[in-house]
């Protein structure tokens, strides 16, 4: 049997943008078509973008996927590319025999040949979990397809299909084919990867021949698809394997003799930190591109959170296009105005100082507010300097709290709580230093300055609203906050299982009713790039208005 060229199109769509989806994949065609690809596999719903939620059910938007794909067929022909065989993924809103309109459309890969659409495979397992919700607007496939390229039986597959046991999966396993391509668009948690790689090894082995895994890249309000498409063997090698986050070529060849397997380009794997700081920047990149912003602001306090979320802007769109703004107030430090200031200099973003201090005495000298009401009013008039500058500009409000203070309701509603989006919103605390650090010497590492001054990641944290307040006045030390919210909200662990791992119980009683009373606060947040197995918003849904509480333990 002849020699075959695969490549892997691991590209970054946007949903609804049919248009520039279709130009995407003729353009990467082309790459793989000078590369001579026999076949180039693109992600899950390459013409419409992923995920597309309720615009599935829109018979308008049916129409428009299925034009576009057949216009591909036809426009990849006319450019002399008919023998290339372009596996995409679309809308099936129509029957591919007669046209005739379905109950519901289905999540669709289709094999584009010659003007034509050679052959179609329609996704059996719809996931309905966690930030899924696939069950409610497609309709399921029910055959398996099975393509011959230069005497090679390719199957096809949709990413949940090999995720689950059965289907379409199995009944490959009886026809003998010579590897199994799957379209994918898997959002990015951390330590997903491993996880994938595990998964595509057993079906590799199952069914004898090697697993072409082509996954989606770029941000997707708040998912961020991380790439990292590879090829196993049925044996578990990596045969090739394509870099994250980054939109990409792969080519590998599947050898005439199938015991004798081609080795392609194996990208090298990122350590862990290195993978959640590229998946921030990376979401918060496809939202301001996507949406059409040039620029950000945001308010630098000298803190880690605004600290690490400024390098984060200045990653994603340069530091040119980031503009921060100082607020201090009578109980801000010099040290948090001068380590504000240090840190624009660093990483090369327009900075200016704003004091409060008049705003806050003309509301004062009607309000007369005290205590938490004087604090959040602070708060609340740098919200609004920061929405000024937004509309006065342009700019797009960055939110700079982080999972912990979400998590217990630690800011202020309308106040540090605004913004369009929120890069560190499912990175806790914790991992907030820890990412820090990583950054710092990662700039040390390629002989860059540190972007992030010393003294912000050391000092004790504080919104200083207060004289003399530090976080831990209000909230347990993060690194035991953290412990306890994982366990809580990530492993969904109540009052008993939570004191058996030896919390005690006022640490535990405290957390999980500040976390109870936050919920309306989480649900007005910005949204934000999810980076864990569990993030508040799809993956958490909880009533707001409760009286469920937690049982005491009465062992």
């Amino acid at each position: 049997m002849a020699e075959l060229r695969i490549a892997i199109a691991q590209i970054d769509t946007c949903v609804g943008d049919i248009e520039g989806n279709v130009s995407k994949i003729l353009e990467w065609s082309r790459k793989a078509a000078e590369q001579n690809a026999d076949v180039v596999v693109f992600p899950e719903m390459t013409i419409t973008g992923y995920p597309i939620e309720d615009l599935a059910l829109r018979a308008s938007f049916q129409r428009a996927a299925e034009a576009a794909l057949h216009e591909t067929a036809e426009q990849l022909n006319s450019e002399g590319l008919g023998d290339l065989r372009v596996i995409v993924g679309s809308l099936g809103a129509l029957t591919l025999s007669d046209h005739v309109p379905m109950d519901r459309p289905t999540n669709r890969a289709a094999v584009l040949s010659h003007g034509l659409i050679e052959a179609a495979y329609d996704k059996h397992h719809l996931p309905n979990y966690g930030v899924f919700d696939e069950f409610r607007i497609f309709a399921s496939g029910d055959t398996t397809t099975v393509i011959n390229v230069k005497g090679r039986r390719l199957g096809l597959a949709i990413c949940e299909d090999i995720w689950q046991d059965g289907g379409p999966v199995a009944e490959l396993e009886k026809l003998g084919i010579s590897a199994l391509i799957t379209l994918n668009g898997s959002p990015f948690e951390e330590g997903k990867a491993d996880v994938r790689l595990g998964l595509a090894q057993r079906r590799a082995k199952a069914v004898g021949a090697p697993l072409i895994y082509a996954n989606s890249t770029g941000g997707q309000d708040d998912l961020v698809f991380d790439g990292g498409s590879f090829v196993v063997a049925p044996g578990g090698e990596v045969l090739a394997r394509a870099p994250m986050f980054t939109e990409h070529l792969l080519l590998w060849d599947l050898a005439e003799d199938d015991n004798e397997p081609h080795y392609g380009e194996i990208a090298p794997e990122l350590e862990n930190d290195h993978e959640v700081y590229q998946a921030v920047v990376t979401g918060l990149r496809g939202y301001i591109t996507k949406n059409g912003f040039k620029s950000v602001v945001l308010g630098l306090s000298g803190g880690i959170d605004s600290a690490i979320v400024a390098v984060i802007c200045a990653d994603a769109i340069g530091g040119e296009n980031v503009y921060g703004i100082s607020m201090p107030s009578v109980y801000s430090s010099d040290h948090s105005k001068d380590d504000a200031e240090d840190l624009a200099k660093r990483i090369g973003a327009h900075y200016r100082v704003q004091p409060i201090a008049p705003m806050v005495d003309a509301f004062q000298g009607q309000l007369h507010l005290e205590g938490v009401s004087e604090e959040n009013l602070q708060a609340r008039v740098r919200g609004i300097i920061l929405m000024a500058a937004s509309n006065m500009h342009g700019h797009l409000v960055i939110a700079t709290g982080n999972k912990s203070e979400l998590a217990v309701g630690y800011s202020t509603i309308y106040g540090d709580a605004v913004g369009g989006y929120a890069p560190i919103k499912d990175v806790d605390k914790s991992r907030v230093w820890e990412l820090s650090r990583w950054r710092n010497n990662h700039a040390i590492d390629n002989g860059e300055i540190p972007p992030i001054p010393e003294s912000s990641i050391t000092k004790p944290p504080s919104a200083e609203l207060r004289p003399g307040q530090v976080d831990q006045d209000s909230l347990p030390p993060y690194d035991l906050l953290d412990a306890v919210l994982d366990a809580h909200i990530e492993n969904s662990e109540g009052r008993q299982e939570l004191e058996a791992r030896g919390f005690k119980p006022e640490v535990v009683d405290k957390v999980v009713s500040l976390v109870d009373r936050a919920e309306w606060k989480r649900r007005q947040y910005p949204l934000g790039p999810k980076v864990t197995a569990l993030a508040f918003g799809r993956d958490r849904r909880v009533p707001i208005t409760s009286r469920w509480r937690e049982p005491q333990n009465e062992q």
